[in-house]
């Protein structure tokens, strides 16, 4: 991990925690490891929202309501999905047998949530002005080159519909599938009560874009 390390230009105290943060449930259930990383992805999901908040409150000269849109397309899953990509985050992550032989390693939902991980470690680790230095660094550049806006959040979208129109949405979760470590979710969403999409995927966050996506087709065709 001396080469991540070296590119997030940290020195870590406390190598048992990055090592938590790179251990997904099937390795730790595989191999009594007693620890995977969920409840570092728990606080570094939190710590990523008030970075991501900070950053565009005092760079941006933008309404709160244009603020969350930008928030939420830089802490959604494809985004965390490419930033992990970009650190290389893969050849860090330690699956189970079955996992790595599904190539649980290269998974969106799994390199989105191992990002988390990492940063929740560096904030256990290192406090909120490194980790706050480490994830501007990795953010700052996408939010300003308007090159890397690539990123799609299809349920923002859908709430400044629903908010124009004085509707109620909500999501629901029909269904769930599958082991734990490649459940497979479903998800419907509905404006005042009636069913307007409907999204599958292997996190609960990306079946409800997905289920978000459908419902702007429907309503697009209407």
């Amino acid at each position: 991990m001396n080469e991540l390390f070296q590119k997030l230009k940290i020195k870590p105290k406390n190598i048992n925690l990055y090592e938590i943060a790179f251990s997904h449930s099937s390795y730790a259930n595989e191999h009594k490891y007693g620890k995977d990383y969920e409840r570092l992805e728990f606080l570094g999901d939190a710590v990523l929202e008030l970075v991501s908040s900070d950053y565009l409150y005092n760079k941006k000269d933008v309404s709160e309501g244009e603020m969350t849109k930008l928030r939420a397309s830089y802490v959604c899953e494809n985004a965390l999905y490419e930033y992990s990509k970009d650190l290389d985050l893969s050849k860090y992550i330690r699956v189970g047998r079955g996992e790595e032989e599904s190539g649980g390693r290269f998974k969106k939902v799994i390199l989105a949530d191992i990002f988390e991980a990492l940063m929740g470690a560096i904030y256990i680790d290192l406090g909120f002005d490194i980790v706050k230095k480490v994830l501007t660094n990795i953010i700052g550049p996408y939010i300003e080159d308007p090159n890397k806006v690539f990123f799609s959040d299809y349920k923002s979208a859908l709430q400044e519909y629903v908010q124009t129109s004085k509707k109620s949405l909500n999501y629901e979760l029909i269904d769930e599938q599958g082991p734990s470590h490649n459940k497979e979710f479903t998800t419907i969403v509905k404006i005042d009560d009636i069913t307007y999409g409907k999204g599958i995927a292997s996190s609960k966050k990306e079946s409800e874009q997905n289920a978000a996506r459908d419902a702007l087709k429907k309503l697009a065709n209407k």
